[in-house]
């Protein structure tokens, strides 16, 4: 399975479901471009579009204003180095006191518009009837979207969307934690001078690595640009790098992954309950983490515990007992029965394996390479359409190819933001943290974030710091109901900015 945390498509055609777009208005566009990008790859990228529009929300309509554009980057020479493609979507007579949201996907590699189209945006595409049917999505208007409380700027970091380095060797110096940070920071810093935006308060949001990401870019804004977050929102982030399930045997790793494998089969056998995964975290965190971390069980003591391992997770007993209990690595292969695998993303739905004759996983992810690919030609044919950015490029939803060169400064493993969080909340006083994930996630398990938080001094993380979980797995938002109260749980978050 793909090492990457979450997800170049070719772009499809699609009528507008309405015909177009009724609350577009006319297109305003930038002067024209200098020289320096009339030639090579950014001269496929067009002048930036403005467009108004009204969102129509759950409590009342609100008027607003979008654009998708590009940000110009350069190197200590004078020379451009990268365009950085965002859209911005900004509530009309919201004024400068508004909060002011970056947001950004993660892979690393991963353009934004799975948190644009999939949760925050003002439109949001549905996957047909069953929700996992990406042959034919739907874009329609998201009553959900952040914009009733925040302004929104979604950012494709290099290599992701339209965002584009100069040159292959140039683009190589954007792709480490520390690069990636910086130049997210330098996007940030501008967008905020060239829209008066200082005086907003200015909030992070990430999915996966993203969640990592933004504990980076909210340091380097401080250290570097002189920029405080007043609050970060994680999603099914990745903060600690040792908790993610890449085949050690560590206690602790199981421990935290546990309470998701558990909760994803009460989903596939329709018996999920909030107090059923809590007893599973508590068996997860004391009998099953002891039994890991010492010698290895024997006679009834081995019995019990193997059976309740394999009752909470729906493994055979023998396929537990073979593991010693360090069950995550099969989980996927064997859990929802002979002939069916579950994703990694979302283990609660099972589907036909394509190699049952196979005793690993070789099986293309159901979530990662199945319906959720529908996001990027929805994101470009959207642009196109209703925020009239016309780009001859094609829209880089997932890049391999930036996942597989990405520096991370040491190893995967090693990488860490939880140092990054204590010292925001320590520094900042009125900076606050949200950590969102799906139960039945287990490349990303809530129970890390858990782990992360129950390990943060108290005097700073009192609330400050709150971990809400939603049925589903990594990209929760794709189920409506969870959707909405993720949204609800967003608002009162933002509600209370400069709270303590």
């Amino acid at each position: 399975m793909t090492a990457l945390f979450i997800m170049p498509v070719s772009t499809f055609a699609q009528e507008d479901a309405a015909g177009g777009s009724e609350d577009t208005a006319e297109v305003e566009r930038q002067d024209a471009p200098s020289s320096e990008t009339t030639t090579g790859i950014f001269s496929l990228l067009p002048p930036d579009s403005t467009t108004e529009h009204v969102l129509h929300g759950r409590d009342r309509d609100l008027a607003y204003k979008a654009t998708a554009g590009t940000l110009d980057l350069y190197a200590g020479d004078g020379t451009q180095s990268a365009k950085i493609f965002y859209t911005a979507y900004v509530a009309k007579d919201g004024g400068t006191d508004r909060p002011l949201t970056f947001a950004f996907n993660g892979g690393p590699g991963a353009a934004s518009a799975y948190l644009h189209l999939g949760l925050v945006g003002p439109k949001i595409l549905a996957f047909g009837k069953d929700g996992h049917d990406g042959t034919r999505p739907e874009l329609t208007d998201n009553p959900d979207s952040w914009l009733a409380f925040t302004d929104l700027v979604l950012i494709d970091p290099v290599g992701t969307g339209w965002s584009r380095a100069k040159n292959d060797s140039t683009a190589r110096n954007f792709y480490s934690v520390d690069a990636d940070a910086e130049s997210l920071a330098k996007v940030i810093a501008l967008y905020t001078q060239k829209n008066e935006r200082l005086a907003s308060p200015k909030f992070l949001l990430g999915e996966s690595y993203g969640g990592f990401r933004a504990a980076k870019v909210a340091t380097t804004l401080k250290k570097s640009q002189g920029i405080l977050t007043s609050g970060i929102v994680m999603l099914s982030p990745m903060i600690d790098g040792r908790f993610l399930p890449v085949g050690q045997l560590d206690p602790v790793l199981a421990a935290v992954q546990l309470p998701s494998l558990a909760a994803a089969k009460l989903e596939r056998e329709g018996q999920f309950s909030e107090a059923a995964v809590a007893d599973a975290e508590r068996f997860a965190m004391t009998d099953y983490l002891v039994s890991l971390a010492g010698p290895t069980p024997t006679g009834l003591e081995a019995e019990q515990l193997y059976n309740r391992i394999a009752d909470l997770t729906g493994l055979p007993t023998e396929a537990v007992s073979e593991t010693r209990g360090f069950v995550g690595n099969i989980y996927t292969k064997q859990a929802a029965g002979p002939g069916h695998i579950v994703s990694a993303y979302d283990a609660s739905a099972p589907v036909a394996d394509a190699y049952p004759e196979s005793g690993g996983d070789h099986n293309d992810d159901p979530v990662l390479e199945g319906f959720t690919r529908a996001y990027g030609p929805a994101f470009a044919n959207y642009a196109r359409h209703e925020l009239g950015y016309l780009s001859d490029m094609t829209y880089t939803l997932l890049s391999t190819e930036v996942n597989r060169r990405w520096d991370w400064d040491g190893s995967r493993g090693e990488a860490d933001a939880s140092g990054d969080l204590r010292d925001l909340l320590s520094v900042i006083p009125s900076f606050r943290l949200a950590i969102m994930h799906g139960y039945s996630d287990i490349l990303t398990p809530f129970g890390a974030s858990r782990y992360v938080l129950d390990h943060v001094p108290a005097n700073l993380a009192e609330n400050r710091a709150e971990l809400y979980v939603y049925r589903g797995g990594h990209m929760f938002y794709t189920d409506a109901d969870s959707r909405r109260l993720a949204t609800e749980d967003a608002r009162l978050f933002y509600a209370n900015e400069g709270t303590n």
